[in-house]
């Protein structure tokens, strides 16, 4: 608390003055201030994590209709290749497109309605980086495959035939 010693004394050299002293304790408000800097600590949040949840199986894999397989090659430069189907019997050929909004999500979209009204099921994606893609590129198939609403979809390597494609298609 503030505190106040009121003892007069007499100043040297003045007459009939008198000298108060003045002390403030200044405990109390040391005590609010370390509180305060212990509760924004506690109640401040930095960062929040930005982590997407991927699940992947344990085993070996099942076999995937071709009808329903839409496979994505990740290429050098965030070009990817994609395509419907078996690679040497696709039902949609391999098109090379990139990330911009009538990239692979239109393609998503549009191949997926399409496997729908066909099949009656889902669509089933297989995502393949090759040696010259860049982690950034998977990043955003996975968010393109989270903003069009694909349940289900497959991390893979990539084999010697898509690999073949890709470089035909001067994307690896």
């Amino acid at each position: 608390m503030a505190e106040l010693n009121s003892s007069p004394q007499k100043a040297s050299g003045t007459r009939g003055r008198k000298k108060m002293n003045v002390r403030v304790d200044l405990t109390a408000m040391v005590d609010l201030a370390f509180l305060l800097i212990t509760f924004f600590m506690l109640t401040t949040t930095l960062s929040k994590s930005k982590a997407m949840d991927i699940a992947m199986p344990v085993g070996e894999g099942s076999a995937v209709p071709a009808s329903r397989s839409f496979t994505v090659c990740l290429g050098k430069n965030s070009q990817v290749m994609w395509y419907l189907g078996e690679l040497k019997n696709p039902v949609i050929a391999p098109t090379v497109t990139n990330f911009n909004k009538d990239g692979i999500r239109k393609a998503l979209f549009e191949t997926s309605k399409m496997v729908h009204d066909n099949t009656g099921k889902g669509m089933i994606v297989v995502v393949k980086p090759s040696d010259h893609s860049v982690y950034k590129d998977l990043v955003n198939v996975i968010d393109e495959l989270n903003i069009t609403d694909m349940q289900t979809y497959a991390i893979v390597d990539i084999d010697r035939h898509d690999t073949d494609a890709l470089k035909q298609k001067d994307v690896y």
